[in-house]
């Protein structure tokens, strides 16, 4: 049948994603070695061949070239600047949003290529994303506590009737205060959590008791039973582990398979959790450059009603801002995140507003 205009107008759209894609992860690519290279190159040969079906379809109705949407062609550029994990969360974000499934037009085999080049991504991602986990969200929460508890702070006392001095002094106290607690706070909770972790990983060096066990008595069943293992394979575990000790090498090197099997992950289990100080300077500065936003208007001298709107609004921008990139660096939707932001910083600024009209009613 003869394509419809509609028809051709969406094939040229799917043909210029697709295009957009394989070249986002050739420049991906790029910036890899090893394993890693290796697999975006595949992802962007899969991506070519989904480009050959729209091709075929469209014939010479593919020329000449589709331009993609502006988040399309914003990938490969970012691929080439940033090459991080950023860039992969944008792309996984893409892969999952496919619309194969609903479209005749697209194979089957389109479509679940699509749902696994999503799930590529993610685990590609998966280790960026734990690498900065601890560090990120203490940025994140401590930027956005900054905006919204001095924000909120300055329009409740600014809604009493403080003079706009006081409304500065005040601003800039909630700021050093804010900021110490907040870098105590995560240094505290990173190094608690840390701890806790630590708690629960396994000796290093458990393994150096194995070769003094009563092979009989087989107590190295227990420790695998108590991992999770049924008795019947906590029973063939140990005795794995015995018999490598009547191996030759076990030696230095030889000691490594053994360390392994007692051992299991007893090495960076509170990786994720990031450093301490890392998590706490990072919490100071992000709050303190968070609560330095709201005082801008009043460091420029406005005062008023004026203040308080231009506070809010600049705070909201950067609350939709902050909330969408933490919806994509998730692999969500950016305006999910962002709306979630401003909703909830909009709603504390409200509450602490109201109140200081309450008291400066009250006082008056």
């Amino acid at each position: 049948m003869t394509p419809t205009k509609a028809q051709i107008r969406k094939w040229r759209r799917y043909l210029a994603d697709e295009r957009v894609e394989a070249q986002t992860y050739r420049n991906l690519a790029e910036r890899r070695s090893g394993p890693t290279r290796e697999i975006m190159l595949e992802l962007a040969a899969a991506e070519s061949r989904h480009e050959k079906h729209w091709l075929d379809l469209l014939g010479d109705k593919a020329y000449p070239p589709p331009k993609p949407r502006l988040f399309s062609r914003m990938l490969p550029a970012l691929a080439t600047v940033f090459g991080s994990v950023f860039v992969l969360a944008l792309a996984q974000r893409s892969e999952q949003r496919t619309a194969y499934d609903a479209d005749t037009d697209a194979s089957r085999q389109m479509a679940a290529d699509e749902h696994i080049h999503g799930e590529v991504i993610r685990s590609l991602a998966a280790e960026s994303r734990a690498q900065m986990a601890g560090s990120f969200r203490a940025a994140v929460f401590g930027a956005n506590d900054g905006l919204i508890s001095n924000l909120a702070l300055i329009l409740g006392v600014a809604a009493a009737g403080m003079d706009s001095a006081l409304v500065l002094t005040t601003g800039f106290a909630g700021l050093l205060a804010g900021a110490l607690s907040m870098a105590a706070g995560e240094w505290i909770s990173v190094t608690s959590q840390r701890e806790l972790l630590d708690a629960s990983t396994p000796d290093p060096e458990a393994h150096r008791s194995v070769p003094a066990l009563d092979v009989d008595a087989n107590e190295l069943a227990l420790l695998f039973r108590a991992r999770g293992e049924s008795p019947e394979r906590a029973s063939e575990h140990a005795r794995e582990v015995f018999n490598t000790l009547g191996q030759p090498t076990i030696t230095s090197s030889g000691s490594i398979p053994l360390r392994s099997s007692i051992a299991e992950g007893a090495t960076g289990a509170s990786e994720e959790v990031g450093k301490p100080w890392q998590a706490g300077l990072s919490s100071f500065v992000f709050f303190a450059v968070g609560a330095f936003i709201p005082l801008v208007p009043h460091l420029l001298g406005m005062q008023g009603l004026l203040a308080i709107v231009t506070s809010a609004a600049i705070v909201g921008i950067v609350l939709l801002f902050t909330g969408g990139l933490v919806g994509i660096l998730s692999g969500r939707a950016a305006w999910r995140g962002a709306l979630r932001q401003l909703a909830i910083g909009y709603a504390a600024a409200a509450v602490t507003y109201s109140l200081g009209l309450l008291f400066g009613v009250a006082t008056a």
